[in-house]
């Protein structure tokens, strides 16, 4: 057999083996890596990969809803103080303001728009090659990477958080397509503008406009816009107060893009474009704080805003009103007027605290100030001072209401009688000629019964017969406990709840008579005011409007009905010049050379053992009352003040109270004016001669009020005795005969005649 033939033999046989062998392991290796990775195999795999894709994006979007409410910091804001002028006064809380896009000039609007998404009204709310480049960003671990439209940074602001997670991106691109569904886009544009932050603290355009322009985002022009709206991409690197070159090359090359921007998006013209400068920023400057008065400011007309939520049914008690005004958002415009507030903080200190020296008398760390001015026509409240500053005494002493208000409690005695046309018990009407025994120590009558009451006089001086005007101008205490028996003290106590005195729990007791119940600078401001406003009721407003973003607060009118009579608010008016011309505050008032003729009425006020001094008084179109408080540093106890600022003695109504009230007054009131009183007494009673009265001792001039005795040093309903004196009473000629006759028993009824120092009783000096 040849060798052809054998090869043939064994191909028939089968052995093809090894053949088979060499190409597994060689030619057909190759074979099977193709065919595991064909072209149709890849092209299925990536069909299969983009369905499996949609499908979990399809789950996602149907599990992943727009979330209900913002995240925890979303809708966070600050409330915003401001003075009558608009002016900010103080921010409280997170430093933003929330405000309507329609407050956002639309050029302003367009600047954001051209800088971030210049697609943003057509697009559908995402960026999907951007979002794509984060995601892998992310994945890879490089960070951030920007591409994200306007409506996917606002569902970050919002919505989600600042996290660069895959899920977190992922939540945002599937409610950023919802939204843009759901939401217009000025709607979504409003909260990209409010969300964003912008440096300097400030959250939100409204913040960042006055953080760096000192100007409301209504006002901000287009290239301060433009500014603003270049930050957001590096806030505190692009802050122009402390860039370096760099930052601010790159700020201006931002700000000049995105102004180019606006004229590719026919937003701008090209000509206007062309003429525009930089707008270079304000220099930062701290929020506004709490110290000094504003605290107290912002203390009381938050006070304020809670005590009308609850009154018109927004909260349900206080505890709930606390929660909504904490929560932020509010817009509080106070009435209290600028120029007005920085003259009455500089009287209490160039009348008051500069002339106060703990180290040299202790008792000076111990008197604490207390003001609060009105304008009667409005009501509003246009100054207040609370304290030497909020962060270091929180008290606000203006509106506190725990010390006597001592004799500045008279005129409402005057008011309630001439109101209710009272007749002394010898049946004579009670005007400002009616005579009174003014004795010392005389027991106070009702019918043939002795009531338990006979306050001393200052001094113990008798004035015997003397008329009302003179009583008041000297402040004579037994004449004015007579007369609220008279009128009869359920009366009295009515009338001064009418004229704004808190008198829940005040007791209709003679005591009240000489002022021994509990009385703030407010409410005496507020009472003397209705007396100014010819007897309609005037409560004193610190706030003067309020607006929130879901709220709605209705403020009620500071002026009210009449609650007594014209002639009567103007007769106590006219006798109360008298006080001014020729009685206790007459030194202070009177004769200060800034005065210029200017008419006023108001009453001077020392409380037992000197623990509170008081002027409160008035001129055609300002009312302020100022009140001295002793109080422990330390304790916060009530204390005497005698000696302090170095006073001979004691610490009177005429002196510090009525010496910041004329400094303060005087200096703001404008054009003189003169009262329009309607009174059978005119308009002023003027000096005739008086009863006779026994000599006083004799005092140094510079010596001034009286106290007011009381039992306690807390505001009390026992009997207390008051204060002050003059030298010349004005009076018209007595026409009646005096009311009881005189008597010299002592006190009874358990007041208190032996204070720490000997009693100083009413008539004991001039004040100032």
């Amino acid at each position: 057999m040849g060798r052809a033939e054998e090869r043939k033999a064994r191909q028939r046989g089968g052995r093809r083996a090894a053949p088979k062998r060499r190409r597994s392991s060689g030619a057909g290796g190759k074979s099977g890596i193709r065919g595991l990775f064909t072209w149709k195999k890849i092209l299925g795999s990536f069909f299969g990969l983009c369905l499996l894709g949609m499908g979990a994006f399809l789950v996602l979007y149907m599990v992943i809803d727009i979330p209900a409410a913002g995240n925890d910091d979303a809708d966070s804001q600050g409330n915003v103080y401001k003075y009558s002028d608009g002016s900010i006064m103080a921010r409280k809380g997170y430093n933003r303001e929330i405000v309507d896009l329609a407050r956002v000039p639309e050029d302003v609007q367009h600047t954001f728009v051209a800088a971030e998404n210049k697609t943003f009204y057509k697009d559908s709310g995402v960026d999907l090659k951007g979002t794509a480049r984060g995601l892998l960003n992310t994945l890879s671990g490089k960070g951030a990477q920007g591409g994200s439209t306007i409506t996917q940074q606002y569902v970050k602001n919002y919505y989600l958080t600042q996290d660069q997670t895959v899920s977190r991106k992922l939540k945002e691109l599937v409610i950023s397509l919802k939204l843009d569904r759901e939401k217009s886009k000025d709607y979504i544009l409003a909260g990209y503008l409010n969300t964003s932050y912008y440096g300097r603290g400030a959250y939100g355009i409204q913040a960042a406009a006055q953080a760096y322009y000192r100007v409301d985002a209504e006002d901000l022009t287009v290239e301060q816009g433009a500014y603003l709206a270049a930050l957001l991409q590096a806030p505190n690197q692009y802050d122009w107060a402390i860039a370096g070159d760099t930052g601010k090359k790159l700020v201006r090359e931002r700000w000049d893009y995105v102004l180019d921007n606006m004229v590719e998006q026919k937003w701008l013209a090209g000509s206007d474009r062309r003429g525009m400068t930089f707008p270079t920023p304000e220099e930062p400057k701290p929020a506004p704080g709490m110290e000094g008065q504003t605290g107290y400011l912002v203390e009381a007309a938050d006070a304020a805003l809670k005590e009308q939520l609850v009154a018109q049914g927004t909260a349900e008690d206080v505890k709930q009103a606390d929660v909504l005004v904490d929560a932020g958002g509010w817009t509080v415009t106070l009435n209290v007027d600028k120029k007005k507030q920085a003259a009455l903080e500089k009287a209490v200190k160039t009348q008051l605290t500069s002339k106060l020296d703990p180290d040299r008398r202790e008792v000076d760390a111990d008197v604490q100030a207390g003001a609060v001015s009105v304008d009667p026509k409005t009501g509003g409240v246009v100054a207040m001072y609370g304290g030497v500053d909020y962060v270091k005494h929180f008290r606000n002493n203006a509106t506190r209401d725990d010390y006597q208000p001592a004799s500045t409690f008279k005129p409402v005695i005057l008011a309630a009688a001439v109101d209710q046309d009272a007749e002394t018990q010898d049946g004579v009407p009670i005007t400002a000629n009616t005579l009174y025994d003014g004795t010392s120590r005389r027991p106070v009558m009702d019918g043939d019964q002795e009531v338990g009451f006979a306050p001393p006089n200052e001094d113990d001086v008798d004035y015997d017969d003397i008329d009302v005007q003179e009583a008041m101008n000297k402040s004579v205490n037994s004449v004015f406990a007579q007369m609220g028996i008279d009128v009869g003290m359920a009366e009295v106590v009515k009338v001064a709840g009418d004229l704004g005195m808190e008198t829940e729990g005040m007791e209709a007791v003679p005591a009240q008579t000489l002022g021994s119940m509990g009385a703030s600078p407010l409410e005496m401001a507020g009472v003397y005011a209705t007396l100014d406003n010819h007897g309609k009721k005037v409560t004193p407003a610190v706030v003067k409007s309020v607006e929130h973003n879901s709220r709605k607060v209705d403020l009620p009118d500071p002026i009210g009905e009449r609650v007594i009579s014209r002639e009567a608010a103007d007769t106590v008016t006219s006798v109360l010049t008298g006080v001014v011309n020729d009685g206790t505050a007459k030194d202070s008032v009177r004769d200060n050379p800034l005065r210029d003729g200017q008419q006023v009425a108001g009453k001077t006020g020392t409380s037992d053992n000197n623990k509170s001094a008081w002027f409160t008084g008035f001129t055609p179109g300002l009312v302020t009352s100022v009140g001295l408080f002793g109080e422990d540093a330390k304790t916060y106890a009530q204390v005497p003040m005698y000696e302090a600022g170095g006073v001979d003695h004691r610490v009177n109504g005429g002196g510090f109270p009525a010496e910041i009230w004329a400094a303060y007054t005087f200096g703001v009131m404008g054009e003189v004016t003169a009262f329009d009183l309607e009174t059978k007494q005119g308009a002023a009673v003027q000096p005739s001669s008086s009863p006779s009265a026994p000599a006083s001792p004799t005092r140094s001039p510079t010596q001034e009020e009286t106290p007011e005795e009381s039992p306690s040093d807390e505001p009390t309903t026992q009997e207390p005795t008051t204060e002050e004196p003059t030298t010349q009473p004005p009076s018209q000629s007595p026409s009646q005969s005096p009311s009881n006759s005189p008597s010299t028993a002592p006190p009874t009824g358990g007041e208190s005649t032996e204070p720490e120092e000997p009693l100083l009783p009413d008539g004991d000096r001039q004040e100032r």
